[in-house]
């Protein structure tokens, strides 16, 4: 006999399989919402800050000296130059507050 002549409809199911449906779905559900939340983060971490830190104006370096490396603290400003001099400038005034050689190692 088939199912068909027992009486059963084919919409039917056994609870066990009802069971396993409904963990599917759950687990489909929860995948999906994990992957949102994940993409989202992923959004939120890698934006770029709204806020950026204010350059000093247009930097006057003396007459031969080359940029080379930038670098910032609270009420100066540091510039590196092609001949290794590091060049520390008040940020308030911009006026050259120290002037240090770097020597090399070899």
């Amino acid at each position: 006999m088939t199912d068909m002549e027992k009486g059963s409809l084919p919409g039917d199911v056994p609870p066990n399989l009802r069971f396993l449906r409904v963990l599917v779905t759950v687990l489909t559900a929860t995948m999906i919402a994990g992957l949102v939340i994940v993409i989202a983060l992923l959004v939120i971490r890698l934006s770029p800050e709204k806020t950026s830190v204010p350059l000093p104006d247009p930097i006057r370096l003396p007459a031969g000296k080359t940029a080379v490396a930038f670098t910032r603290g609270t009420g100066w400003y540091a510039v590196v130059t092609e001949d290794q001099h590091i060049l520390i400038f008040d940020s308030m005034t911009g006026t050259l507050r120290q002037t240090v050689s770097i020597e090399s190692g070899d």
